[in-house]
């Protein structure tokens, strides 16, 4: 993968976004940036950081070869991937918190934020050519994965209810440049895997390494807290759990109660 090193930006994804649409770039370019002044989070969140402390990460990666009803695969592979990284340094006490954060034992270690470029189309459909009318497609052309992932940093703002960095982990320093060089190696590899078609082997790894997997937690709907068990991520992204109000929820339907 291409590896740009940026002293500092706005938010990496940003950067790879512009770069994108002016044809600078194209699949497997990876920006990493040694300080965000404006990174993104998930559900309109700024992700803070440390200056040149941590992974800020921003790659893009053609996904035209998969349909945009079916894009939890492809988040699933990238928090594997994530996953596999950390744990490599931090053991098996590395999870996977659904959707997509990444967390070691009940603190938050890193998050993903996976933004969609989508282009659409009109096409004739021939099998309908009486109602004369155009059939509009949408095709999913690239994503931009944006990472990241605490490594050096140990003081960290109050707000932050749970963070947790490689280092207070393991006591030990890291080359963030080469982690994050080593971890644009494994989502390449698995990458490669989904576009073999070997969707249910990621997910099934994904799984393997959900956060509080067959244990009780509380989850918040709007105004409405309970408990209930969670049991597993389905192929379309929604979470399966056990005594609850319902079976399944999307992504943005419940909320975790810390």
């Amino acid at each position: 993968m291409p590896f740009t090193e940026l002293l500092s930006v706005t938010s990496t994804n940003i950067y790879a976004a512009d770069k994108l649409k002016a044809n600078l770039a194209a699949h497997g370019a990876a920006f990493f940036a040694q300080h965000q002044t404006a990174g993104k989070g998930q559900r309109g969140k700024q992700w803070n950081d440390e200056p040149g402390r941590n992974i800020m990460l921003s790659i893009i990666l053609d996904t035209s070869f998969l349909s945009t009803l079916k894009q939890f695969p492809f988040n699933a592979m990238i928090a594997i991937s994530v996953h596999e990284f950390f744990s490599t340094y931090a053991g098996d006490e590395t999870k996977i918190k659904w959707p997509n954060d990444l967390y070691w034992r009940d603190r938050k270690a890193g998050g993903i934020l996976i933004e969609s470029i989508i282009n659409s189309r009109s096409s004739s459909d021939n099998n309908e050519s009486s109602m004369n009318s155009e059939q509009k497609t949408a095709t999913w052309k690239y994503a931009i994965v944006g990472i990241g992932i605490n490594i050096n940093q140990t003081k960290f703002s109050a707000d932050l209810p749970n963070p947790v960095s490689l280092k207070q982990i393991t006591g030990k320093e890291f080359d963030s440049v080469c982690l994050a060089k080593e971890l644009c190696n494994l989502i390449d590899k698995n990458y490669q895997l989904l576009k073999k078609g070997k969707a249910k082997k990621i997910i099934t790894a994904y799984n393997k390494h959900l956060y509080k997997r067959n244990e009780t937690v509380r989850l918040k709907k709007k105004s409405a807290a309970f408990n209930c068990i969670i049991k597993s991520v389905n192929e379309n992204g929604e979470l399966i759990v056990a005594n609850a109000m319902q079976e399944s929820f999307v992504w943005g339907e419940v909320q975790w109660v810390l």
